[in-house]
């Protein structure tokens, strides 16, 4: 039990701390001075906030803040589009790549990810590329993961550009900041248990 709750607690202070890191270490958010320097465009804001969640599965992008931005500064509509779209073009890229690399070693493959697992891993940084390269090399059917994928980014994206449509542009620094923080954290706890719910059935 004290190795579980060591480990709960190391997630969640990560989860935390992913935002912040990157103000400590180089002053600034990774993507932040091109987001910035396309405020005025709302067309380049866009390709740029989606590509930076799209790249989020090879770089450390905090994806929550970032779509946050989007829906402060494109509206809840087009901020859900750009970060849903932006989600699922790296998920996917990481999906397809792990199963091309991978196709030859069938009998070294992890066992597929649940749809649940694929559901709920969507805003925990770390988790979600991992089980998106899983469920590549495990050969999870394409419809399956794209349906599970597609609906955990729809809820994410969703929620995040709400938040920042609705908080943002009135509390910058206050709940609009804080909520996306602790999305990841939801997320993890309710994965958490969702995944030792059976081994408590058996």
């Amino acid at each position: 039990m004290p190795r579980t709750s060591g480990r709960a607690v190391f997630i969640i202070a990560a989860a935390l701390c992913v935002p912040l890191l990157p103000f400590i270490v180089i002053g600034e958010l990774p993507g932040e001075r091109w987001l910035s320097a396309n405020d005025n465009h709302s067309i380049r804001f866009a390709l740029v906030g989606a590509g930076l969640l799209a790249a989020d599965v090879l770089l450390p992008i905090p994806s929550s803040i970032v779509g946050t931005m989007l829906g402060a500064r494109l509206g809840f509509g087009v901020g859900f589009a750009t970060a849903f779209a932006g989600m699922m073009t790296g998920q996917s890229a990481a999906y397809f790549a792990s199963r091309v690399v991978l196709r030859k070693r069938s009998g070294e493959l992890p066992a597929a990810p649940t749809l649940a697992a694929v559901f709920l891993s969507r805003p925990v940084p770390v988790l979600a590329e991992a089980v998106a390269i899983a469920a590549g090399a495990a050969r999870l059917s394409w419809p399956q993961f794209l349906l599970a994928c597609g609906a955990g980014n729809g809820v994410y994206a969703g929620a995040l550009a709400l938040n920042g449509a609705q908080l943002v542009p009135g509390a910058l620094v206050g709940p609009g900041l804080l909520l996306p923080m602790l999305l990841p954290v939801a997320a993890w706890l309710i994965w958490r248990k969702v995944r030792q719910t059976p081994d408590q059935g058996d």
